[in-house]
């Protein structure tokens, strides 16, 4: 790696599918590899991407762990803002609020005890 060199992208595609651009070494191919991405032959070398159908959450979660193990790296990482998961409070909706405890009742049709 060297320093000032253009940064991986790591974007949604039109179709939906996140994938990599950009110019990397063998290292930076082995921790996309660790984070789930597939290297497709294509005409201009590899098309780099996760897999599909796997959730907008899914690919989230991988995506921001490939850009921030590329960072710990120190490679120039350029990460879809999109891509990035909700801060766990936003995400979570909160539990209803419950009522108070009732006190026991006798079941319909019958009396109570006295």
């Amino acid at each position: 790696m060297t320093p000032g060199t253009e940064p991986i992208r790591i974007t949604r595609g039109p179709g939906g599918e996140v994938e990599v651009e950009g110019r990397f070494d063998s290292l930076a191919a082995d921790i996309l590899r660790h984070a789930g991405f597939l290297f497709e032959p294509a005409l201009r070398g590899h098309w780099i991407r996760l897999p599909f159908d796997m959730g907008r959450d899914w690919e989230n979660q991988r995506a921001t762990w490939a850009a921030d193990m590329l960072t710990a790296a120190r490679y120039p990482v350029d990460l879809d803002p999109d891509l990035r998961p909700g801060a766990p409070e936003s995400s979570t909706p909160r539990a209803p609020a419950r009522s108070p405890a009732m006190t026991a009742q006798a079941p319909p049709g019958r009396r109570p005890r006295r």
